[in-house]
């Protein structure tokens, strides 16, 4: 079978290989090993580019059809992977930074995208010259991260010490300090094929991947079109504009945008695959495949029209489950009290905490979005509470 070269591991993309007749040879970053069976290399760091380079290199891969990442922090490697092999693909590195670095990102988008005012910072910025430029409240990220990993929000000299300990290198480029949002996070994925948006789906969280980075559970469903019309419209603007704008790729797309009662605020935008089950969503929701059109993008295929719009009978959503206080619930708890489409839960102590620190998943559905809403909102709390 061709080879398709991978940075980063996901069961369901692996999946999606087979079923396309490919296998796979993985990057991933230690410790993590894919499960036995599947051929890898393992990393020190997945966006050290010539560390990637030379592994792929090393494992003798003749028969590559071409590259991707599952994760946020391989999209530039992977793009210079296909620079390198001659593989078919975006094999622009300078867009893919565009789309990773936060401060390039917003210093190049058009004027009339309200964004969150952003900066480079290093361990002697001052709390004061942060706060006449950002405001009293602001938030520290790393310039390229994701998933929320190492962000917090910034309201004294003590916590802009302590949030930028966290990074261990003297660089003038590594972090950046934004201007803080108070107000609901909703995501827009989709497909951008020819300069133009081929197919789009929005998702709102049940609170912020932020708030989930530092203990609460990460949980969000797919919106419906007719209800948020509006919402959808001026997304799917923002979305053109930003992707036009910085030149991106026939790519699977995730814009974040958040909703204040003055309008749309952008957000950060990726040219990947969504994250956590997003996929999984859309594909029950609306039939269409985002791993099935990466893999295509990987392989040089043009991308056509997934689906015409229409009303999906239900609408899906997801739950990143936890391990409550005291550890006393089990997946039978939650199947006594809740109806799941789909549910997998450890409540065994030895389970290794996975992103967000999930021990579990969930997906729930009904026809009805706002009633989907609330079966999430108390599933969440009866995980909570135990």
């Amino acid at each position: 079978m061709p080879t398709m070269i991978v940075i980063g591991y996901r069961e369901d993309l692996d999946r999606a290989l087979r079923r396309r007749g490919l296998d796979a040879h993985y990057v991933v970053q230690a410790p993590a090993s894919p499960p036995p069976g599947r051929r890898f290399t393992r990393v020190a760091d997945m966006e050290n580019v010539q560390e990637v380079l030379r592994a792929v290199l090393a494992a003798g891969i003749d028969d590559a059809a071409g590259a991707l990442s599952v994760h946020e922090m391989g999209v530039f490697g992977a793009a210079y992977l296909r620079q390198q092999l001659n593989l078919p693909g975006n094999t622009d590195s300078k867009t893919a930074l565009c789309f990773r670095d936060k401060y390039l990102q917003k210093s190049k988008l058009p004027p009339g995208i309200k964004r969150a005012r952003c900066r480079y910072v290093t361990r002697d910025t001052s709390f004061t010259d942060l706060v006449d430029d950002l405001g009293e409240v602001f938030v520290v990220k790393p310039a390229t991260g994701a998933g929320s990993q190492r962000t917090n929000v910034v309201r004294s000299p003590e916590e802009l010490t302590r949030a930028v300990e966290v990074f261990p290198d003297a660089s003038d480029v590594q972090i950046v300090a934004e201007s803080f949002i108070d107000a609901p996070e909703v995501y827009m994925d989709g497909i951008w094929s020819g300069g133009d948006l081929l197919w789009s789906s929005m998702t709102r969280y049940h609170l912020s991947p932020l708030s989930a980075a530092h203990g609460s559970i990460l949980a969000a469903h797919i919106l419906d079109k007719v209800r948020h019309e509006e919402l959808f419209r001026r997304t799917e603007d923002i979305a053109r504009q930003t992707l036009t704008t910085l030149s991106a790729p026939d790519c699977v797309f995730h814009l974040e945008v958040f909703a204040e009662e003055s309008g749309l605020t952008f957000g950060e935008c990726a040219i990947r695959l969504p994250g956590a089950l997003s996929p999984n969503v859309n594909k029950l929701t609306y039939g269409v495949d985002l791993f099935d059109v990466e893999i295509s993008l990987a392989l040089g295929e043009r991308i056509k029209k997934p689906l015409e719009d229409r009303a999906p009978d239900r609408f899906y959503g997801y739950i990143l489950l936890r391990r409550p206080a005291g550890n006393t619930l089990s997946q039978e708890d939650f199947e006594r009290n809740f109806i799941f489409d789909e549910i997998h839960y450890s409540s065994s102590p030895d389970t290794p905490l996975g992103p967000y620190g999930l021990v579990g998943t969930a997906i729930v559905s009904d026809p009805d979005e706002l009633k989907l809403q609330q079966k999430i909102e108390d599933i969440v709390r009866f995980n909570e509470l135990g």
